[in-house]
C-alpha cells in the first residue's frame, strides 16, 4: 500500500514539475512580447506628435510595471524595485 501511495506522490511530482516548466515558458514568451512592444512604444514616443505623447507614456509605464511583475514571477531580479532604493522614502 505504501509503494501505491509513493507512486501517486511521485507522479504528482512531476505533472507539478512540468506545469511549472510549462508556465515558467509561458512567463518567459510573454515577457519577450511586452519587451518588444515596450521598445515600439518607445519608438513611437520618440518620432511621435506631442498630443499623443500621454497615451504612449501611459502604455509604457503599464508595461514596465508589468515586465516587473513577471521578472519577479520568475524570480529574476527587476531593476529599478524598493531593494536597490528606487522607490525608498527618506
Amino acid at each position: 500500500m505504501g509503494e501505491v501511495i509513493q507512486i501517486r506522490d511521485l507522479q504528482a511530482a512531476r505533472e507539478r514539475a512540468h506545469r511549472r516548466a510549462s508556465d515558467h515558458q509561458s512567463i518567459e514568451r510573454a515577457l519577450g512580447l511586452m519587451r518588444e512592444n515596450l521598445a515600439w512604444a518607445a519608438e513611437r514616443l520618440r518620432t511621435a506628435p506631442i498630443d499623443a505623447h500621454p497615451e504612449l507614456l501611459d502604455r509604457i509605464e503599464k508595461l514596465t510595471a508589468t515586465i516587473r511583475y513577471g521578472m519577479l514571477m520568475l524570480g529574476e531580479p527587476a531593476a529599478g524595485t524598493a531593494a536597490d532604493g528606487f522607490n525608498r522614502r527618506g
